[in-house]
Order: C-alpha cells, then sequence, then structure tokens
C-alpha cells in the first residue's frame, strides 16, 4: 500500500541521512551501544548514592566524568583534527568496552567500592574528551554538508531512546538483580559500534604534514572562533546553559528520593521522561532540518529551561513531575542540537575538530562545575533546592544574553537563516 505523498516526504525529510551507507552503519551501532551507555551511567548513580547517602558525592561523580573534557577537550581537539576519526573512535569504543567489564568484575565480586566508581569513570571521562569531538566531527565526512543537520537529529534521536530504554530497562534490573547487570550488557553493547566503524568506508584521510606546536594550534581554534560573532554567540550561551542547567544526572535521583520519597523506580521513570521529552524533539528537527536554524532558538528554550525547572522545585505531584521533567528534556535537546548545528554549519574542515572541541568542553566539560555546583546546594538546602537554584542562575545570566543579542544572524556560507 503506497504512502500518501505528504507522510512520504515527511518520512523521506525526517530519515535523509539514513539514505547513506556509512551513516546507517554508524547509527544502527549506536542503537544499541549508547542505550547500554546509559543502562551503566544510570546503575552506577544509583549505586554511588547507595552506598555513599551522599547528594555531594553524586555530585562528585558527575565532577569524575567530565573533569578530563574540561582540561583536555581543546588538546583533543587537536588529535582530532591530525588523525582519521575512524581509527579514533574504533581506540575510543574499544576502551569504553574495557572499562564497562573491569566494573562489571568489581561489582560481581561484592568488592566495589564508591572510589573504584570514580576511578573507572574518570577512564570514561578521559576517554569520552577524544570521543566526543571525534565523533561529531565524523558525522559530515558521512553525509557531506547538506545532510549533516539531519544526522545530528538522527543521532540525538537515538540517544534520547537510548535514554529512555536504558533508565526503564536498568530500573528493572537493578530491582531485581543489581547494577552489576547493566554494567555487562553495556560492556557487550560496545561490540555492535565497533563492527559498525568496521564496516564503514569513507575516502582516504588527508594527513596534514606540518603540525605545529600544539598550543599553538589550539589558540588558532580559540582564534578563528573570536573571529566569527554567530560562534561566539554560541560559546555564550552555551557556557551558560550547560553549566547552571544541564545537571539531571545529579538533580534528578536526588529530588526523586528526597522530594518525591521514590526509590529507584520512580529515579529511573524520571529518567525516561526527560528521554521521551528529548526523543519528541530531535523527531522534530530532523523532521524540519531543511528548515536551517536560528540562534533565536537558543535564547528561547534557554529562558524556557530556566522556567521549567524552578516550576518543578515547588511541584509534589510525581505526574506533574514527570510532565515538566518531560518538557525540560525537550527544551534541553534543542538548545544542544542548535548549538551543534551552529557549529557545524559554520567551520571549515581544517578547524572543524578544534571547534567541536570547544562544544565538547562546553557541552560536557561544564559539566564538573554544574554538578558540583547542584551537589552543593543539595547537600546543604535539600533535595528541592537544585532544580529551583539552577533555574534561577541560568534566568540570571540568560537574560543579560537575550538583550544584548536581539538581531537574527545569518550563515555567511549557506545564507541560512540562525
Amino acid at each position: 500500500m503506497k504512502m500518501p505523498p505528504k507522510i512520504s516526504a515527511t518520512m523521506t525529510s525526517t530519515f535523509a541521512s539514513l539514505k547513506y551507507k556509512n551513516f546507517r552503519y554508524f547509527w544502527f551501532g549506536q542503537c544499541i551501544s549508547l542505550t547500554g551507555t546509559w543502562m551503566q551511567r544510570t546503575a552506577q548513580v544509583w549505586l554511588v548514592y547507595s552506598l555513599t547517602k551522599s547528594p555531594l558525592l553524586v555530585g562528585i561523580l558527575g565532577v569524575c566524568q567530565f573533569l578530563p573534557m574540561l582540561f583536555f577537550s581543546l588538546f583533543a581537539g587537536v588529535f582530532v583534527d591530525r588523525f582519521p576519526k575512524k581509527k579514533i573512535l574504533l581506540l575510543t569504543q574499544t576502551i569504553f568496552m574495557l572499562q564497562a567489564f573491569v566494573l562489571t568484575a568489581l561489582t560481581y565480586f561484592q568488592v566495589i567500592q564508591y572510589w573504584h566508581v570514580f576511578i573507572l569513570t574518570a577512564v570514561f571521562g578521559l576517554t569520552q574528551t577524544v570521543d566526543m569531538p571525534a565523533r561529531q566531527s565524523f558525522f559530515i565526512e558521512m553525509v557531506g554538508r547538506k545532510d549533516v543537520m539531519n544526522a545530528i537529529s538522527l543521532n540525538s534521536t537515538i540517544v534520547n531512546l537510548a535514554k529512555i530504554v536504558g533508565p526503564a530497562v536498568s530500573g528493572i534490573l537493578i530491582v531485581k538483580y543489581g547494577s552489576v547487570f547493566c554494567f555487562f550488557i553495556n560492556g557487550l553493547s560496545y561490540i555492535a559500534v565497533i563492527w559498525g566503524l568496521l564496516l564503514i568506508r569513507i575516502a582516504p584521510f588527508t594527513v596534514r604534514r606540518e603540525h605545529r606546536n600544539v598550543l599553538q594550534e589550539i589558540k588558532e581554534g580559540i582564534r578563528y572562533i573570536k573571529k566569527s560573532d554567530i560562534l561566539m554567540t554560541n560559546v555564550i550561551a552555551m557556557a551558560i546553559v550547560c553549566t547552571f542547567a544541564m545537571n539531571n544526572d545529579v538533580l534528578i535521583p536526588v529530588f526523586a528520593k528526597t522530594a518525591l520519597g521514590k526509590g529507584a523506580s520512580g529515579y529511573t521513570t524520571l529518567l525516561s521522561a526527560a528521554g521521551i521529552g528529548s526523543l519528541c524533539a530531535a523527531l522534530i528537527l530532523a523532521t524540519t532540518s531543511k528548515n536551517g536554524v536560528r540562534t533565536n532558538r537558543l535564547y528561547f528554550t534557554a529562558f524556557t529551561i530556566s522556567a521549567l525547572q524552578i516550576i518543578t522545585s515547588f511541584v509534589k505531584e510525581y505526574w506533574i513531575c514527570l510532565i515538566l521533567v518531560a518538557g525540560i528534556g525537550f527544551m534541553n535537546l534543542t538548545f544542544i542540537n542548535t548549538a551543534n548545528s551552529i557549529f557545524q554549519l559554520n567551520s571549515t574542515d581544517e578547524y572543524r575538530g578544534r571547534v567541536m572541541s570547544v562544544y565538547a568542553f562546553l557541552n560536557q566539560g561544564s559539566t564538573p562545575l554544574g554538578n558540583f555546583y547542584a551537589g552543593t546546594v543539595m547537600e546543604h538546602f535539600g533535595g528541592s533546592s537544585g532544580f529551583l537554584t539552577c533555574g534561577l542562575t541560568t534566568l540570571l545570566f540568560i537574560i543579560p544574553l537575550i538583550l544584548k543579542k536581539k538581531k537574527t544572524l545569518v550563515d555567511p556560507k549557506s545564507g541560512m537563516s540562525l
């Protein structure tokens, strides 16, 4: 039965990047691997909170994962610009797999301590520091400039589908069998993405023969961004929102336990609600990617995230919190994908690795500061204070940026409104 023309056109637009064989290999491998990753992330947060009963130590877990991004992401950008992205990703995914199996063994033999989790999470974070800019830069090699925005959004659909499925499955396994099964399944899941990468065939990588001093190349990348008003606006907005608003990994488990009186199941359901919101946003952005991207969307989503967090802090009804957290997830994903697309479309091949390392630095490198901030606030003032303080702080910094940047900017290369 033939689909109506409008539905067919919408499907073609939404899944445009899947016409590329290389992207299909990558995308389907990620579907499996990211689900395992979110199972592990959910389980290890709950494990640390169960071992320590400390919101501050849960916050420090986030610091361990994202602190390497804060210190080393700019160096990683130089590394990514120098070497083939595919080989870099094969190395990072293999390290991720080994990390998961070590965590599995320690938990299975019941010798796990919270500091073990911190060390292994730091290993994960150090590897992710290289993996993230390499993965983001690899999209354009697989699909080209025309469909890169669609590829970013489709990748976000599986990231956020994993945020729904991963925590939900993890919650069941934690209750019935403990965290160890989550860690083991995550280790196995990396086989899929490694296999997908091995199947990818792309044009040979052109090695830059003249490698300058690493610090000099970092400075060149920063100067490149500073010359562009579009990129600098993006940097400032991301610095604010990613540091203060995007701390769900710390906010949700403590809020679920202390403010709502929920256990592992309630916590993981809240995470899944955030994932559902993000998934809806990713699908909408994939469908509308052909229309370009506007910087005004950054301001609108940042303001809305702040408002939703402030409202959530005062709500005690669980089902209302699920709706609000889903809204936060929707706006978080819209903000991040908009920022990602602006970086991708306004950087050249020569600088893309370094530009995307700044994206990684802002997206996840700022997380240690935000996690520590949120964890400290909740340690002293209770679980509800986290959403309230993070929302108010984001609002305080984003309003001056909104007032300063009112005009719509245009991408000089593509002519699209930003």
